[in-house]
């Protein structure tokens, strides 16, 4: 699986597109649609993948689902298989109550949107967050192996090893 990022939006949201020979998936299509149609190119989008419902992540979501019309994947819809796409949906709330990860076995790679960043958290202060709810799914994606890659909503990627071996909050002791 061939992975591409486009930043877009004034908050540098990553856009995601994931493909494998001339199919693809777009995950957060945050803003600026046409860079994401430059991205995407003749390949035939299978659906649109969304972590969490923040505006930075679904700017583009209108225009991406008129013009590709294709499914739409949440934490309402949770297909986990699109095409050649195989990946399991992990919920993650705690940046937002309907925050989801996907995880992509085969690639070992997870596209976590807010959730996790390189040494961070997304924050839990907005609108439907919650420390606990954070803490918990921590906890939860915790018990994966070290080598999977993190592919963030902003800023660079990062591997599970390296947040639990120097993210602050991974360091957080559960009952």
């Amino acid at each position: 699986m061939k992975i591409d990022c486009v930043k877009v939006g004034y908050l540098m949201e990553n856009c995601y597109v994931l493909s494998i020979k001339d199919e693809c998936l777009i995950i957060d299509p945050g803003d600026d649609f046409e860079r994401i149609k430059n991205l995407v190119g003749r390949k035939t989008v299978l659906g649109i993948l969304i972590t969490h419902h923040h505006f930075d992540h679904i700017g583009a979501l209108d225009e991406c689902k008129n013009y590709y019309k294709c499914n739409i994947i949440d934490n309402e819809n949770k297909v986990n298989e699109l095409g050649p796409f195989k990946y399991e949906i992990i919920d993650t709330p705690g940046h937002k109550e309907d925050s989801i990860t996907y995880y992509f076995k085969e690639d070992k790679a997870m596209f976590v949107g807010d959730f996790i960043f390189k040494g961070s958290i997304g924050r839990c202060d907005l609108e439907g967050g919650n420390i606990n709810k954070m803490l918990k799914s921590i906890k939860l994606i915790k018990k994966y192996d070290n080598d999977i890659v993190l592919y963030p909503g902003h800023g660079n990627k990062t591997t599970l090893g390296y947040e639990k071996e120097n993210n602050i909050y991974f360091e957080v002791n559960y009952e």
